[in-house]
């Protein structure tokens, strides 16, 4: 079991690692530009080249079913969904099959209302509850991998 973090932007990496070292859970931090991070011998960062999906399909392609993947990006969760793995989100939204159909189809609706000038596309926030919410999620799904086997 490792835990990919498609870490441009994320806020949460400091948690990821906290949690990660409690379980012993390798952890791969994926950018597209080199950045500081917490020094742990389980973290390892990985620099990928420019472009756009580049991070989202370095995880997507070496994520599996043991795997928990931390991300915002819609479409990387849907990707690493069908690679069996669990997903969640930096506020401790988790992603499964029942919801992420719904997720994508809100993305590409907010997409054309900012396109069309209806929305300025402000995300709210980054909240102390987000973060904790985000701690327990962490680690119903690390528990969860771990009955799974």
């Amino acid at each position: 079991m490792q835990i990919y973090v498609d870490a441009d932007a994320c806020p949460v990496k400091a948690e990821v690692v906290r949690v990660a070292a409690r379980h012993d859970l390798p952890v791969q931090m994926v950018s597209n530009s080199w950045m500081r991070i917490d020094a742990s011998p389980l973290v390892k960062l990985v620099v990928v080249e420019e472009g756009p999906d580049a991070a989202d399909d370095w995880i997507a392609e070496r994520i599996g079913p043991s795997d928990i993947a931390v991300t915002a990006d819609i479409l990387l969760a849907a990707r690493c969904l069908k690679a069996g793995a669990q997903c969640i989100g930096p506020t401790g939204k988790a992603f499964s099959d029942a919801n992420i159909g719904m997720a994508v189809a809100m993305r590409e609706m907010q997409r054309h209302l900012r396109e069309t000038g209806e929305s300025r596309g402000f995300n709210p926030s980054f909240t102390p509850r987000d973060r904790s919410q985000f701690l327990q999620a962490l680690e119903n799904a690390i528990q969860a991998a771990k009955k799974r086997g």
